[in-house]
């Protein structure tokens, strides 16, 4: 059964990987071998004769879905706020007043970069994601030009929240289990910043030109304002109520939403707010369900935990190195879990040389982190193989990035 599971779950991100070829859009393959997966999983293990195991299945496969649907449902909440603030014109606003008239290709490049990381910081990685692929598509940039763009925010993103124990689910996880301090992982904003301007200059190359930056001002209403802030004092608000009270983050951003519904309700009766959950992609959040189902079963079968036995062959820098390439493949999550419960002993240093693998690394493939997924679905003609030409730049980027935590970190111990 294991391996019928693996083989299904291998076919699904070969669906992925061949959308192009086989013609079948990967939201609808992958969602299908994703169930499928789940539905051979809870045939394997039937036991008539056991009750228990049909329990323990049950609650498994609940506590996956339970995961999936806090995702979804943050994704599902953060979509509808920016389709509002795109379709009314807030977004170009903010680049018309963030961005001079003229521009060249390769400053915006670095400008680009640098906000993902900055706003990355601040927000969760799918929020920034989404606002900064709005930004762009709000550009007059080619198809090809938007690719490198689109590269550069998700890279920024990932690498935004790996020194923040809000930033990232995997950075939190090590800081919980007591492997690293607060301010140990501060240390890691240089590292992270350079290896993302690394990015930059790498695919500065061949980039040439101006463009010019429509300086249009959209005629916002009190609503878009008042929707305006609400949205990023939801963003605010999720970092403040998490680590002070422990609200998941998809709560706080549904109050966000119903907010948003009420309290422009209030101010413009005629306002059809709810029309604007039909503009989200749908795709996107189906692909996101397909895809977390398959690494959800990945998971149970225990697929991921023979990945550590490099660990007992390597020493813990190279290894660290190489999860964070792993990590591009399947969720960090997981295996962060799995290298936390093995009971592995490292230093200081090499949990943070982790810390920083586990939490950039994925941003080598378009679907090793949620930023690369959603990117896929918002960026016209970026899909794996388009992205799969940058990864020889974002490995230069990766491996920078991961050389430059662990000399600070020797510099400053000795």
């Amino acid at each position: 059964m294991t391996i019928a599971i693996i083989i299904i779950a291998a076919i699904g991100f070969l669906s992925i990987i061949l959308e192009e070829v086989i013609k079948i859009d990967k939201a609808k393959s992958t969602l299908f071998w994703g169930t499928l997966a789940w539905f051979v999983y809870f045939i394997g293990t039937h036991d008539a004769g056991n009750p228990e195991l049909a329990v323990g299945v049950h609650h498994t496969f609940n506590e996956n879905l339970l995961d999936i649907a806090s995702l979804w449902l943050f994704l599902f909440a953060a979509m509808t706020f920016v389709a509002y603030l795109s379709e009314k014109g807030v977004i170009q606003t903010m680049a018309s007043a963030l961005l001079p008239s003229q521009i060249g290709l390769k400053t915006l490049l670095f400008f680009i970069g640098g906000f993902a990381f900055l706003f990355s910081s601040l927000a969760d990685n799918i929020t920034a994601t989404l606002v900064c692929l709005a930004l762009i598509n709000s550009l007059n940039l080619s198809n090809s030009q938007k690719l490198r763009y689109a590269v550069v925010v998700v890279y920024g993103v990932n690498a935004g929240g790996v020194s923040l124990i809000t930033g990232d689910v995997t950075t939190l996880m090590i800081f919980l289990a007591g492997k690293v301090a607060i301010a140990d992982l501060l240390g890691l904003i240089i590292p992270a910043f350079i290896s993302v301007m690394t990015l930059c200059v790498l695919l500065s190359f061949g980039l040439t030109g101006q463009l010019a930056i429509e300086k249009n001002k959209a005629d916002l209403d009190v609503v878009d304002w008042t929707i305006t802030g609400l949205f990023f004092l939801t963003i605010l608000t999720v970092i403040f109520a998490n680590v002070f009270y422990g609200v998941p983050p998809v709560l706080t951003f549904l109050f966000g939403l119903g907010l948003m519904f009420m309290v422009a309700q209030f101010i413009d009766k005629q306002e059809p707010l709810l029309d604007y959950i039909r503009k989200i992609e749908f795709d996107t959040l189906l692909f996101f369900l397909g895809v977390l189902l398959l690494v959800g079963i990945l998971k149970e079968v225990k697929a991921l935990d023979s990945i550590l036995l490099i660990y007992q062959h390597l020493a813990p820098a190279l290894a660290n190195y190489l999860l964070g390439i792993i990590s591009a493949i399947f969720d960090n999550v997981p295996l962060t879990s799995a290298l936390l419960k093995s009971g592995i002993e490292m230093s200081t240093n090499d949990w943070l040389g982790l810390t920083f693998s586990v939490g950039v690394g994925g941003a080598m493939l378009s679907i090793g982190s949620a930023a690369g997924v959603v990117a896929m679905n918002k960026v016209k003609g970026l899909t794996f193989i388009n992205y799969l030409k940058y990864t020889p730049l974002l490995l230069i980027a990766y491996s920078v990035g991961y050389l430059l935590v662990i000399w600070s970190r020797q510099l400053m111990v000795g």
